[in-house]
């Protein structure tokens, strides 16, 4: 946006341009109040938004006969012009212009004369942001939605290419029990799925026209609404004009479903820091993610996955800051809504970028299959499984998972872990062992035995991996 020009010395009553509403001012415009209520920095790029809609409103115009056939024409052809240097650049922005839809309506009148003004027939700018908005969010899920799916296909293909190892599944960030590495990645592919139907169950619920509510009361003009939505592709019409102006429900739908992907995204983050660690070294990322240290010339640090975490704190707060100014707002609408923007653009942006920056480095990445191994290996995880096999010679859980607590304690005891565990070792625990107990301490074998839907077993990861493959192709 063009600078406006300061004097010398600035005065609060300085000749101002024409606004759109003035016709009822005596006095011009402060230049800081100018300034402070100007959105236009942020609400520019719904230009294209908006001329699609009011094209659509000229069209609707036309068939309530408010504009004769020409003058409608007359005025698509100028948006159509007015588009054209925005979309060049070319546009010159001048210091009366409030916010997109002004500068837009201002522009048209200069290069088609007195009849842009017939524009604004019929509707405020209450209901035209609110379609502006929709409009907007309609395409950006679309966008975000496929780059979802982008992030999804490689974590499958990773998945794909690693099935076949093993690493520790934890909990409380302990080693808890052997899991396939491919099923690991799987899970934030499903976390994902459920983002993707979060943004589409907003979607369904935003595509809804809001265009003839007016500022508050709806129209005076006979103007055909389900035709207008029709050509702009909105499922339905609003029922109450006062709820249409001052709703942003879905503004707020969207900002917590790009909250919970950006929650999702943060935990992959938080796991890639710690793989990476010297601690871990279960995964290398490559250079082109990474940075180092002005200081210490052996770093290599992960700041893409530690930005990605620290931009989801951004996120969450525009989903608070949009809920904070929505829950004392009277009906119907109040100047305050102009903050949803600000918040819900950056959100996209933020949420965008991680999507496309986390794609590219989950495909890049490097898998430490032996340290994998090693960690899932060594220890404790086969626990679970001598617990199991006591409960199938028909000793109750509970007394199972005690005797095999004293086992583990007694390898503690010994410096022992249970790959090096005797039978001898055993039947002082519990008479209850026999030799076929060693058997089902092996990682593929406590793999391989979670072979029911949603397991970890290689067949199930098989099958599922194949069900991805085809819905994400």
């Amino acid at each position: 946006m063009r600078a406006v020009r300061r004097s010398k010395k600035p005065s609060t009553s300085q000749p101002q341009a024409h606004k759109l509403w003035d016709g009822r001012f005596q006095q011009p415009t402060d230049r800081v109040v100018e300034a402070f209520t100007s959105s236009l920095a942020v609400d520019r790029r719904l230009y294209r938004q908006d001329i699609e809609g009011s094209i659509a409103h000229c069209r609707g115009l036309e068939r309530a006969r408010v504009l004769t056939r020409r003058e409608a024409q007359s005025l698509i052809d100028g948006l159509g012009r007015v588009r054209a240097e925005l979309d060049g650049e070319w546009f010159a922005f001048r210091a009366q212009d409030e916010d997109i839809h002004t500068a837009i309506e201002r522009r048209l009148t200069e290069l088609i004369g007195p009849v842009g003004g017939k524009l604004h027939t019929g509707r405020s700018r209450n209901d035209q942001v609110t379609l502006d908005l929709r409009l907007y969010l309609r395409e950006a899920i679309d966008h975000l939605c496929d780059s979802a799916c982008a992030f999804q296909r490689t974590l499958v293909q990773q998945a794909r290419r690693h099935l076949g190892v093993a690493m520790p599944g934890y909990t409380h960030l302990q080693r808890a029990q052997p899991v396939l590495f491919a099923h690991h990645l799987l899970a934030y592919v499903e976390m994902v799925e459920r983002d993707k139907g979060r943004l589409a169950d907003a979607l369904g619920r935003l595509n809804v026209f809001p265009l003839g509510a007016g500022a508050l009361a709806g129209t005076n003009y006979p103007i055909d609404r389900a035709y207008v939505a029709k050509l702009l592709g909105f499922a339905r019409v609003s029922d109450n004009s006062l709820d249409t102006v001052s709703d942003r429900d879905f503004v707020l739908e969207v900002l917590a479903a790009l909250a919970v992907l950006m929650m999702h995204l943060s935990r992959l983050s938080e796991e890639l820091v710690l793989w990476t660690s010297q601690e871990f070294q279960f995964v290398e990322l490559s250079d082109a993610f990474c940075t180092g240290s002005s200081m210490m010339p052996q770093k290599k640090n992960p700041d893409v996955p530690e930005l990605v975490r620290g931009k989801t704190g951004r996120v969450y707060g525009h989903l608070m800051a949009v809920l904070t100014t929505m829950k004392g707002l009277p009906l119907s609408y109040n100047r305050d809504l102009q903050e949803d923007k600000e918040a819900l653009f950056d959100a996209l942006d933020q949420t965008g970028a991680a999507l496309t920056v986390f794609t590219r480095m989950m495909a890049a990445v490097t898998v430490n299959r032996a340290a994998m191994e090693r960690a899932a290996s060594s220890g404790f995880l086969l626990a679970t499984e001598l617990a199991d096999y006591l409960a199938t010679k028909g000793i109750p859980f509970r007394e199972a998972h005690a005797i095999t607590g004293r086992v583990v304690r007694l390898c503690l005891e010994r410096g022992k872990d249970l790959r090096t565990v005797t039978l001898a070792d055993l039947r002082s625990v519990s008479e209850h062992f026999d030799k076929e107990a060693l058997d089902v301490l092996t990682v593929d074998g406590a793999i391989e035995r979670r072979a029911q839907i949603g397991g970890t077993a290689r067949k199930r990861v098989e099958a599922r991996l194949k069900v991805l493959e085809m819905a994400l192709a």
